[in-house]
C-alpha cells in the first residue's frame, strides 16, 4: 500500500528522485523555447517548403515514436503521418570507451516500399547514435526522399545527416548543474530509464517543421504559449507543493494500488493515454491499459466482470485481514478535450480539472455509457478534462498533469 504521506515530504522526494526526474519535468518549458530557438538557427525558419508531402515518416524510438503519434493527432486526416518503429535488433557494437552500448543502438529501421521523393522523412535521436537511424538515412537519401534529423550536435547522427543532405535540428537535453547529477545506478545498464521531458525535445522541432508545411492548424504563437502552460504546471505541481493542492500528486495517490484503464475521448486525449500508459509502466513501474472511446468499452469490458472490477470482496467477510496485502482493483482514468465547453470544467490555475461526479454538462453517449459501466461495477471513474480551444495546448496541459503523477508515484512507491 501507498503512504500518501510521502507525497507531503519534498525533502523525502529530492531524495528518492535520484535520476533528477522531477527537475528535468520541471525545465520542459525551458526546453521548448531553447529548441525553437536553435530551430531557427540551424535553418528551419528560413525553410521555403515547395508544397505539402504526400507522407511524413517520424522515425524513432521511445518519445521519438510518441511524438509522431502527437504529430498525426494535431494534424488529422490532412496529412498522412505514420510513426516508424524499429522492425529489428542487433548486438550493438562497444564504443572505444569500453561503455556497455545501449541496446537502443542495435535497433534496426525499414523504410516502407512505397516511401519517394513525394515523402518526408523525420529522424528523431536522444543520442544520436543507433547505427539503424543512420542506415535508415541512406535509405531515404537513395530514394529521393526529404530528410529532417534531429539529434545531439556533434553525434554520428547528425554528421550522417549533413551527408545525406537532410536539414540537421539540434536536441536538447536536460541542463542539470553539475551538482544534480544522476546518482543512481540503471538496473539493466542497457536499459536505462527515459529522460521524462525526452518528449518535449522531440515535439518541439517536429512541430515548428509541420507549421512551416502547414501539415497543422496551430496558430504561429502556439509552441511558445505551450511552453508557459508548461512552466504554469510546473509550479502547480512543485514537489513543495501540499498533496491537496497539487494535482499530479492527488492523481498519483489515486492510481496507487489499482490496474488503471485510461480511457480517452478523440484523438488528442488517446495521445495522452499512450503517453501516461508508457510512463506508468516507465517511472512507476505500474501496468495500465489504454484505449479510445468508444471501442475501448468493447475492448475492456471483460475486466470488469472479473477479479479486478468487484468493488467488494465476496469471500468471507469477517476474516482477519491484517496479513494480507491489499487487493487490486481496476480505477478508470477519462481523458477529455471539450474545447470552449460553457461552465466547463476548468481549473483556477487553467489547467484540466477534475470533473466532478455531479456534473451535467453536455457529453457524448460514449463518455455516458462509460459512467455507467462503471458505476454498475463498482469502479471508481476519475475524468479530467482540458476545456482549452487549442488542441496543443490541451495535450501540454494533459501531458505534463499526467508526466508529473507517473514520476509522484514511483517516487512514493520505492520509498514506501
Amino acid at each position: 500500500m501507498l503512504d500518501d504521506t510521502l507525497l507531503d515530504d519534498p525533502a523525502a522526494l529530492q531524495r528518492a528522485d535520484r535520476d533528477r526526474a522531477l527537475f528535468a519535468l520541471a525545465g520542459s518549458g525551458a526546453r521548448v523555447r531553447t529548441a525553437l530557438r536553435l530551430a531557427d538557427a540551424a535553418g528551419l525558419d528560413r525553410l521555403r517548403p515547395d508544397g505539402r508531402p504526400r507522407a511524413v515518416l517520424v522515425a524513432g524510438h521511445g518519445s521519438a515514436l510518441t511524438a509522431g503519434g502527437i504529430l498525426a493527432a494535431l494534424a488529422g486526416t490532412g496529412t498522412l503521418v505514420i510513426p516508424l518503429p524499429p522492425t529489428d535488433a542487433t548486438a550493438p557494437r562497444v564504443d572505444r570507451t569500453g561503455a556497455p552500448p545501449a541496446f537502443t543502438a542495435g535497433l534496426g529501421w525499414q523504410l516502407p516500399g512505397w516511401a519517394g521523393p513525394l515523402d518526408l522523412l523525420v529522424i528523431s535521436s536522444a543520442a544520436g547514435g543507433e547505427q539503424g537511424l543512420i542506415g535508415l538515412a541512406e535509405q531515404a537519401y537513395a530514394r529521393g526522399c526529404a530528410i529532417v534529423v534531429t539529434a545531439p550536435a556533434g553525434s554520428p547522427l547528425a554528421e550522417a545527416a549533413l551527408q545525406v543532405r537532410a536539414l540537421p535540428l539540434p536536441y536538447v537535453p536536460t541542463a542539470l548543474p553539475e551538482d544534480e547529477a544522476p546518482t543512481a545506478p540503471a538496473a539493466e545498464p542497457d536499459l536505462p530509464a527515459e529522460d521524462p521531458a525526452a518528449l518535449w525535445s522531440h515535439l518541439t522541432p517536429l512541430l515548428a517543421l509541420a507549421q512551416k508545411l502547414g501539415l497543422t492548424q496551430l496558430p504561429y504563437d502556439a509552441l511558445p504559449a505551450t511552453a508557459d502552460l508548461l512552466d504554469a504546471t510546473a509550479v502547480r505541481c512543485r514537489p513543495d507543493a501540499a498533496a491537496y493542492t497539487n494535482p499530479a500528486k492527488s492523481l498519483a495517490a489515486r492510481m496507487a494500488g489499482t490496474v488503471p484503464l485510461l480511457w480517452a475521448e478523440g484523438p488528442v486525449a488517446g495521445a495522452v493515454a499512450a503517453r501516461f500508459a508508457a510512463q506508468l509502466a516507465d517511472r512507476a513501474g505500474r501496468p495500465a491499459l489504454a484505449g479510445l472511446l468508444p471501442q475501448a468499452l468493447t475492448e475492456h469490458r471483460g475486466m470488469f466482470t472479473g477479479q479486478l472490477g468487484a468493488g467488494v470482496d465476496p469471500d468471507d467477510f469477517f476474516r482477519d485481514r491484517v496479513e494480507e496485502p491489499d487487493p487490486l482493483h481496476l480505477q478508470v482514468l477519462l481523458l477529455r478535450h471539450t474545447p470552449g465547453t460553457a461552465g466547463g470544467p476548468l481549473d483556477e490555475d487553467g489547467g484540466p480539472a477534475e470533473v466532478p461526479e455531479e456534473y451535467e454538462g453536455p457529453r457524448s453517449f460514449g463518455v455516458t455509457r462509460a459512467h455507467r459501466l462503471a458505476a454498475a461495477h463498482d469502479v471508481r471513474l476519475t475524468e479530467y478534462a482540458s476545456t482549452r480551444p487549442d488542441p496543443l495546448h490541451a495535450l501540454a496541459d494533459l501531458v505534463a498533469l499526467t508526466d508529473f503523477a507517473a514520476v509522484y508515484l514511483g517516487l512514493a512507491a520505492a520509498q514506501s
